[in-house]
């Protein structure tokens, strides 16, 4: 039986705006900054989680400048590893917000979460300096197209494939897995051969699409994408939660060491979301909420994440805690702090109950005596895949 880690605290500083003492907002060397260049977008997908607080379009010109972004990074994140990602709402149509950001910082690496309609209009060089890109897409043309518009996936593709020899790093086919009736073929498909994905990521939408047989239908799926995984020691299945769930079994220290022991979900640690109007939330899907604001690049000040790991929270009795170290924290906050039953058992315990399926039938393939096996390139790549450090691992 795992026994639980007590809840770790940060040593204190600071606010350079009240002057009164908080925990470090930064946990470790390295910092996410995500950048909503807009909250406008140029597609009305139907599970949009800006939607949620009237958040999508609220706010479409950035009123910050650089000079005020680089004074913050100056005194907030100074000597920490910087990684940013361009977020929105769409964050190519406000591509002069971006290309002035890599312009300034050419030091940092930098990742794009996009739809991936606008990705062909960015200039070669700017694609060349993206350390990985993160098109949002929801399965095969059916299952994409129902949610985000006819044609938006035979366009994806294309634009993708037209601009993958360009792109500096990886391309991570992004899912929101939220159809119970998506296949096993239809993700698989996403990294077969001719394929413009490097990756596949998934998360399990966070809606009330858990009803009836959709556990199980998703189970199903699941148990064939894990025993493909283990299927052949000398290439290496490219799906992002498979990877680190098995690495974090193997190697446990590798759950906890970028994180300082605490979660998978970066939100709080060291996640930075930063809106047009220069605020920061922890959490993408929570800018709706006033109480989570933790900072503002205007303002030049940053506080620790709100969102933390409490004893509301029931991950440290888990089956899973050893290896998932606590999952989506928004899901969890809503679930336990906010005590919202049927977001709870909707929502929370039915995601919580695939990982942790995922788990077990993991090592049903008996994980240890498989990566014995594996070559030396697989080894490399199932423990220091960078795509880990652009995504929450756990889905």
């Amino acid at each position: 039986m795992h026994t639980a880690t007590p809840i770790q605290f940060f040593p204190v500083s600071t606010n350079t705006e009240t002057q009164a003492p908080y925990p470090s907002p930064i946990v470790g060397g390295r910092v996410e900054l995500q950048l909503l260049t807009t909250l406008k977008c140029n597609l009305k997908c139907s599970y949009c989680s800006l939607g949620v607080g009237e958040v999508l379009g609220s706010q479409i010109e950035v009123e910050y400048d650089i000079e005020q972004l680089s004074a913050f990074i100056d005194t907030q994140l100074k000597g920490k590893e910087v990684y940013v990602t361009f977020y929105g709402g769409e964050p190519t149509l406000n591509k002069p917000l971006m290309l002035a950001v890599m312009q300034r910082f050419p030091g940092f690496r930098f990742q794009l979460q996009t739809n991936a309609t606008l990705i062909d209009d960015l200039p070669d060089w700017a694609l060349g300096r993206l350390s990985n890109v993160l098109a949002s897409i929801d399965g095969g043309q059916a299952t994409t197209d129902a949610y985000r518009g006819r044609g938006i996936y035979r366009q994806v593709i294309k634009n993708l494939k037209e601009v993958r020899a360009k792109v500096g790093g990886s391309i991570t086919a992004r899912v929101t897995w939220g159809n119970p009736d998506t296949s096993f073929e239809e993700l698989d498909l996403l990294v077969g051969e001719g394929t413009p994905f490097d990756y596949l990521y998934w998360q399990f939408v966070a809606d009330a699409q858990y009803g009836g047989d959709s556990l199980a239908k998703r189970q199903a799926v699941l148990v064939q994408m894990i025993a493909k995984f283990f299927s052949r020691t000398d290439v290496l299945y490219p799906l992002i939660p498979l990877m680190g769930m098995v690495r974090n079994k193997l190697f446990p220290s590798r759950a906890q060491e970028l994180y300082a022991g605490r979660t998978q979900c970066r939100v709080s640690t060291h996640l930075l979301n930063v809106m047009p109007s220069g605020e920061i939330f922890p959490c993408p899907d929570m800018l709706y909420v006033p109480h989570m604001k933790m900072g503002d690049v205007k303002g030049n000040w940053l506080k620790a994440s709100p969102l933390q790991l409490t004893s509301a929270m029931p991950c440290q009795a888990c089956e899973a805690y050893a290896w998932c170290r606590g999952n989506c924290l928004k899901n969890l906050y809503n679930g336990y702090v906010k005590q919202d039953a049927p977001y709870r058992t909707e929502v929370v315990e039915p995601i919580c109950e695939l990982i942790r399926f995922m788990g077990r039938e993991i090592d049903q393939h008996q994980p240890q005596t498989w990566f014995d096996q594996t070559t030396p390139p697989v080894r490399k790549l199932l423990l220091e895949c960078e795509v880990y450090e652009y995504v929450e691992v756990m889905p």
